[in-house]
């Protein structure tokens, strides 16, 4: 008898999800631990596998459901699927062995004589070539056409001022394929603009029609695309609200000098790149932060106004927010504090991939304490990036770029050009004070621009 599939726990506080796809169809043998479907619910995009072996004999959803947990997804047959490797009697195939039989296939041997009356054909093109010298004077009209080039066919131009040229070279126009309506076969200002608008309208009529993302519609000024927002994107869109109107949200802008930082990081890259991970400065950011965090704790806290508490944390997670085709996700790596840069480098590639190919799981990205957003990734220098709560401040990265800088003081001061990156720290005035937000970015760039530091930190 058929027994329930039932949707199962997806995690903490998530009570239910959006069905993307559905793996399998009713009549399909499935092994245990199988995906079923894909389910997208406030904070990842994940597989439901199936219980158990068997065979699926209906399916309960259909894609684009909202499905609450511990609801029924599918029944399901017990142990047909075990009868599928049943395919092991073939062996008893060597029965053939009277292959031999077919001696006889001489017979064809008779086909060898077609080739005989192939001779005698041949002997028929001989009369052809009496009537090939007739079409010879078909060429003779040819030379016609060469006396019709006429003003605006591309090949002959007409006669025009010196104003109406220089118009024309100004507006990218080829002469020759203007079409002439002025006094004695004259192009005029008029039929520039004319053949302008022209090739406009053809272009627009050639343009490809949008292929973009949502379903055709209008809204009385013009054609748009409508598309449903996504579980995931409507999640983003509630944080960032909640987060915007119920913290007071201040930023600071700084730089750092990171010229020797990159240095290091060059010295380095090849001994990464034979161990198949590509070493940027993230991992060294990263640590960088890891370590600011740990001397200054009221920047690794949480606070609970209703309680009236501020929670510190002894445990340094990082958040990286990522860029992926479905939204921006937050990995977090867990006890950064003790991790190496090549530990760090690792796990941070692992869990980017897993990100951007929409296989994170949800404990992957809970638990974090502070949260890096790198811009400099895409370009940019400063923004003001919005806290992600419970946690109390965001450090944004943007493109580090050259720049000159005074190296040095009074007589010795020179100007030098150093590698600088840009650093916008967004905090909770609630909990950190701007004194509290500036020291520790001061502790961040003093690890960055002394990089032996990292090394050395406990």
């Amino acid at each position: 008898m058929p027994s329930q599939i039932n949707l199962p726990s997806l995690g903490e506080n998530i009570e239910s999800g959006d069905i993307l796809a559905i793996l399998v169809a009713e009549g399909d043998s499935v092994t245990a631990e199988q995906d079923l479907l894909e389910i997208e619910t406030d904070k990842a995009t994940v597989p439901v596998p199936s219980p158990s072996a068997g065979t699926i004999t209906k399916i309960l959803v259909a894609e684009g459901d909202t499905v609450p947990v511990g609801a029924a997804i599918f029944e399901i047959e017990a142990g047909e699927a075990a009868a599928a490797p049943e395919p092991a009697p073939e062996p008893a195939a060597p029965t053939p062995a009277p292959a031999p039989d077919p001696e006889p296939a001489p017979a064809p041997e008779p086909v060898a004589q077609a080739p005989a009356p192939a001779p005698t054909p041949a002997q028929t093109p001989a009369p052809a070539p009496t009537p090939a010298p007739a079409p010879a004077p078909a060429p003779a009209p040819a030379p016609a056409p060469v006396a019709q080039d006429t003003p605006g066919d591309g090949y002959a131009a007409a006669a025009a001022s010196p104003s109406v040229r220089r118009l024309a070279r100004e507006l990218g126009v080829d002469l020759r394929r203007v079409r002439p309506t002025g006094a004695g076969g004259r192009v005029t200002e008029e039929d520039i603009h004319s053949h302008v608008r022209q090739a406009q309208e053809q272009a627009r009529a050639a343009a490809p029609v949008s292929s973009g993302p949502g379903l055709p519609s209008s809204d009385g000024q013009g054609a748009t695309r409508v598309e449903k927002m996504s579980r995931m994107r409507q999640t983003i869109a509630k944080n960032m609200v909640a987060s915007y109107t119920t913290i007071p949200q201040l930023t600071n802008f700084d730089d750092v000098d990171v010229t020797e930082l990159e240095a290091m990081r060059q010295a380095s890259k090849e001994d990464y790149a034979s161990s198949g991970l590509k070493l940027t400065q993230m991992p060294f950011l990263i640590k960088a932060i890891a370590g600011a965090l740990k001397l200054h704790p009221i920047v690794n806290a949480s606070v609970d106004m209703e309680a009236g508490e501020v929670t510190y944390k002894e445990y340094v997670n990082i958040g990286v927010a990522v860029d992926t085709p479905k939204g921006l996700t937050v990995p977090v790596l867990r006890d950064v504090d003790r991790m190496s840069i090549s530990q760090i480098t690792r796990e941070l590639d692992e869990l980017v991939a897993k990100a951007r190919d929409g296989k994170l799981s949800i404990d992957e990205m809970r638990g974090g304490t502070f949260t890096i957003s790198n811009m400099g990734a895409v370009g940019g220098t400063y923004s003001t990036p919005i806290i992600n709560p419970p946690e109390v401040a965001i450090l944004l990265v943007g493109r580090s770029r050259m720049l000159p800088t005074v190296i040095g003081k009074g007589a010795d001061a020179k100007i030098e050009p150093r590698l600088v990156m840009p650093l916008s720290l967004t905090y909770d005035h609630r909990v950190v004070d701007g004194a509290d937000a500036a020291r520790f970015v001061n502790e961040v760039k003093s690890f960055l621009a002394a990089p032996g530091r990292l090394l050395l930190a406990p």
